[in-house]
């Protein structure tokens, strides 16, 4: 508590150079990485979830996101090359 105190009244909060913008707290960077914070605990709740209330082995709800990320890696890849192909005109 006295650092903090005397950080702030001996003005040495002066010296310190500023943060970069990339490492901001409302940078893209920084959102996506809450984002994806977000997302593991979500998935850790889900996991919870099919375990402890629907009953389901860990084997299966580790079967249940590996099947669901290789669908969305499929999903994602059709999509991103949609666009560079021709079969959409």
């Amino acid at each position: 508590k006295t650092d903090f105190i005397n950080f702030i009244s001996d003005q040495e909060w002066k010296s310190i150079e500023p943060v970069s913008s990339w490492f901001g707290p409302s940078s893209f960077l920084m959102s996506s990485m809450s984002a994806l914070f977000r997302l593991s605990m979500w998935i850790r709740h889900c996991h919870g979830y099919l375990t402890e209330n629907v009953g389901m082995p860990v084997w299966g709800s580790y079967a249940v996101f590996a099947l669901a990320t290789l669908f969305s890696g499929l999903v994602l890849g059709l999509v991103s090359e949609a666009p560079e192909t021709e079969w959409l005109v």
